[in-house]
Parts: C-alpha cells; structure tokens; sequence
C-alpha cells in the first residue's frame, strides 16, 4: 500500500481543569492525556468486580462473527444478556455458549433508561460502578450530555465515523489502539452520513477508495487511565487490542439551542447543519432537471460559491 501520512498525538500531563481550558481545548485537535486521577476504576474493575458490582439488568449489545463492526450494512446483530453473563463472555477468547460462533465479539454502548427519552449516564444505569469512576470534569457542569458505558472483546473494531459533541475517551481497563482523521480531510474518508465506508483503514482497497490514501491518519495507543480529548467532528476508529472497558464523555460544545432536543444519542447533526442539508438536497434535486453539461457546470459553482465562504486554511 502507498505510504498515508501519519502523526502522533501530542501527550500532555497532569492536566488540571485551567490547562485543558487555555492550553488544549483552543486548539481543537486530539490530544492525549495522561497521569489523571479517575478514582479506584482503574485497579477495582475486574471482570469478576465489574460482573457483581455492575447491573442487575439485561444489557443490548452488538454481537458480531468477525472482529470489524461495519454499521453501514449491519454485519452484527442485536442481542440482549444479563450483564454479569455479558462481562464474563466479553472476556473470553473462545465460548462455550454464543450466538453466531464461539469466536464471536461481543460491544456494549451502554444506553439510557428509556432510550427513547433518556441519555447513557453511568450513575445512573451502573450507580456502584460510579461511585469508582472520577468524571473529569473539564467543562461547565450545564455542558454535560452523556457518559457513556463502553466494553469491547478483544480484537474488536469500531468504524470510522465523527460525534458532533466534544468528547473525552477514557480507557479504564485494557488498551486500545485509535486511528483520528481531521474533518478537513472528509473529503477522502467516502463517508456515508457520519461514517466512513473504509473499513478496513489498515489495508483499504485503494482500487476502491483510491482518495482514502490522502487523509493524514493521527495515532495514538490507550493505555488503562490515559484519557483521549476528541474534538467535535474529528473522525475516529478504534481496535481493542485486550478486553477493555472505557467511559466516554460527551458534552456541549456549541450553544444549547443547536442541538435536537430528542436527540438521546447525541449523533444528530447540529439543527443549522441539518437545515442546510436538507437545502442542498432540493437544490440538487433543482439541478438534476438541467441537461449533463448543464449540470456540471453549476454544480462547480455552487462547489465555488461554498468553498469561498465556509473553507478554512488548514487544521491539520
């Protein structure tokens, strides 16, 4: 494979609450952080602690026959566990019982109470595990959207794709690899919706997906505490090198009234977004009743017109 442009995260350490905010946060690039308290998680969570000290409820997790989940075309299923059953599977390299195979991989994203209405916070739907897990708390506390429970089998790959909200990946227990793509380069992630359609980011068909070798990939391996700053809009990939557990903090960059309201995930488009999007699709629509070369040529312009307002020089 030809050569992609590769960078490594700049580490930081001992980051109080004043650094993040004057030092790293302006600069809107991942960034890794290091030597956090985050409480007695990272040496209570066991798999045997986390099956007593979990949930007495069944969980829904995402139960797949290969390492790569592909959320584009839905090669996992849906299924449901108690969670102490959960935790112990996760963990394994082979199973006794599974759905699919006994190499089956095992993903939870914890959800809210009602997740039609309620947003993951692990107080409330883990309250012993908790009360051993320290928030870092580099926002204000009306910021806050979700801290999402998160438990990956080893080898287990999550797809390429952005969050709209700022987040903090805190990797509890296990490692993790993470591949981070700057949203200037969307360009060349062939993205559908906010995934990317390269799957396999290692070795990509670049007959295929011949612009993906131009996105600079940014690096980093997650370490048991280590905490990862993820921007707003920066696309992210992650392999779970060993079962690991982690918590992932959401919260608002932008001014409340840009979010959607019903939006208990916190994956929707800011509202503004979302508006222009619908826009440009009746504008397409416009354009498509025009003859080929017709076509062509205003779509370059319209390209022109929002390249001249809206692109930015690099942040890369």
């Amino acid at each position: 494979m030809e050569c992609q442009k590769r960078e490594t995260l700049h580490e930081y350490n001992d980051v109080d609450k004043d650094k993040f905010i004057r030092e790293i946060y302006p600069l809107r690039k991942p960034a890794l952080l290091k030597g956090i308290d985050l409480g007695s998680c990272t040496e209570k969570w066991t798999v045997d602690y986390l099956a007593n000290n979990g949930t007495d409820c069944s969980v829904k997790i995402h139960v797949c026959n290969i390492p790569q989940l592909d959320f584009i075309n839905k090669n996992f299923l849906y299924r449901s566990l108690p969670f102490s059953v959960f935790v112990r599977r996760a963990a394994e390299d082979k199973h006794m019982e599974y759905f699919i195979s006994e190499d089956e991989k095992y993903y939870l994203r914890s959800l809210g109470t009602d997740p039609r209405k309620d947003i993951a916070d692990i107080k409330f739907q883990f309250p012993k595990l908790a009360e051993d897990f320290k928030l870092p708390e580099y926002f204000q506390t009306d910021q806050f959207f979700s801290s999402v429970f998160r438990i990956s089998s080893c080898g287990l790959q999550l797809w390429t794709h952005y969050d709209v909200m700022d987040n903090l990946l805190v990797q509890v227990t296990g490692r993790k690899k993470v591949v981070l793509f700057s949203p200037q380069d969307a360009a060349y992630l062939y993205l559908s919706g906010d995934k990317s359609e390269v799957l396999d980011i290692d070795s990509p068909d670049l007959k295929k997906y011949p612009e993906f070798i131009k996105a600079k990939r940014y690096e980093c391996c997650l370490k048991p505490g280590d905490v990862l700053f993820i921007p707003a809009l920066w696309f992210h990939n992650t392999v779970a090198e060993e079962f690991g557990v982690g918590v992932n903090v959401f919260w608002k960059h932008l001014p409340s009234e840009f979010y959607d309201k019903t939006d208990t995930y916190g994956n929707k488009d800011p509202l503004p977004a979302a508006r222009a999007m619908q826009i440009l699709d009746r504008a397409l629509k416009a354009v498509d009743e025009l003859p080929e070369e017709y076509q062509d040529f205003y779509a370059r312009r319209m390209v022109l017109r929002i390249q001249n307002k809206f692109y930015r020089t690099s942040l890369n």
